[in-house]
């Protein structure tokens, strides 16, 4: 059996990236990190003209009805130009919030304006998903939220909330007591510190929906670091194509070969590792757990290795601001983090194989 993209997968893909060209160059990637925006919504406006924003949600909705492979191709291309989007947010994982767990009244008014963009949506699940951390955790009685949610993704400015409690109960909430943003290393995306007191919300049906959102976060997260690292490793090999040292290009040194070489190797059957997740997700969902703990924590690995050594192709200059290497550097790190570093994700895995209580 040959596994590979479908002819309309290998469209999408490409036609993301032309557009990524125009929407997202790296000027506009530079201004929103330096201007400290909430968000960039003229990329996700001329996103939204791809229909992207509505990528999972079903036709009925006004969406495309595509799966997490889709969506992994999608991530894949927005990390490869650092993209300031909520895609992960409002795109994935609100979408199936909705799906696993919203009401026909729920989905219906919400769904319709994700799709098309209209609307925009965070999600806070880092405690009972990574561990709490400074006291934080999310409290739910009687249609109110109390508490702390620390690292909430895509929050920033939001229409609607999906908030998971301590005990993994997901719910609905339009706003928090305060939205504090929050110090994060990647300015392409921001973190946001919500804070409720008996703020109103509706619940949704958990029946493992958290387990669910969880897997799918680490597998787009997983795909915008395959994205990143190709990018890093583009660049590098570019630039040792050109730069010249003693009379030859570096990339004519045996030490340079292999640097690159080395990226390489490693990067291309992380690839297939974040591919195959994504398809599991949807075909086979016993496995989609523990394979979509495997490329979160791989590509963790993958990604650090590639952005190091990337840099170091470059030299002295691939430290500098006017290059902007360390904005992929930065996203590569910033999502190793997020959601369970490789440690945590590891022995969330362990678990799921009962290899640890």
């Amino acid at each position: 059996m040959r596994f590979a993209l479908s002819e309309d997968q290998t469209m999408l893909q490409d036609s993301l990236n032309r557009a990524l060209g125009d929407l997202s160059p790296l000027e506009r990637v530079r201004r929103f990190a330096d201007e400290g925006e909430a968000a960039a919504p003229d990329i996700w406006a001329g996103l939204a003209e791809l229909g992207l924003p509505g990528l999972t949600i079903a036709e009925e909705h006004g969406g495309l009805g595509l799966g997490m492979l889709e969506a992994a191709l999608a991530a894949e291309a927005l990390g490869r130009v650092v993209a300031p989007t909520p895609f992960l947010g409002s795109a994935v994982l609100a979408p199936l919030a909705l799906k696993l767990g919203g009401s026909s009244a729920q989905q219906a008014r919400w769904l319709p304006q994700l799709a098309a963009g209209k609307a925009t949506a965070g999600v806070a699940i880092s405690e009972p998903v990574a561990g709490a951390r400074d006291g934080a955790g999310v409290t739910a009685s009687a249609g109110r939220l109390n508490g702390k949610a620390l690292f909430a993704l895509d929050a920033a400015g939001v229409d609607l909330l999906v908030v998971a409690d301590r005990a993994g109960g997901l719910h609905l909430a339009h706003s928090a007591e305060a939205a504090e943003p929050m110090p994060g290393i990647d300015a392409t995306r921001r973190l946001t510190e919500l804070n409720f007191a008996d703020t109103p919300a509706e619940a949704l049906a958990s029946n493992q929906a958290l387990d669910r959102l969880r897997d799918a976060a680490w597998i787009v997260l997983a795909a915008d670091t395959l994205g990143a690292a190709e990018a890093m490793l583009a660049k590098a090999v570019a630039y040792a194509k050109e730069r010249r040292q003693f009379g030859r290009t570096i990339g004519s040194f045996q030490a340079v070969k292999h640097l690159c070489a080395e990226m390489a190797a490693e990067l291309e059957p992380a690839r297939a590792l974040v591919w195959y997740a994504a398809y599991a997700f949807d075909h086979a969902p016993d496995e989609a757990p523990l394979m979509a703990a495997h490329a979160k924590a791989h590509l963790s690995e993958i990604g650090r290795f590639i952005a190091r050594t990337a840099t170091e192709v470059h030299g002295g200059i691939g430290m500098t601001d006017l290059l902007g290497l360390h904005y992929w550097f930065k996203r590569i790190g910033q999502n190793r983090q997020l959601l369970g570093g490789p440690e945590k994700v590891r022995e969330i895995a362990a678990r799921l194989q009962g290899l640890a209580a």
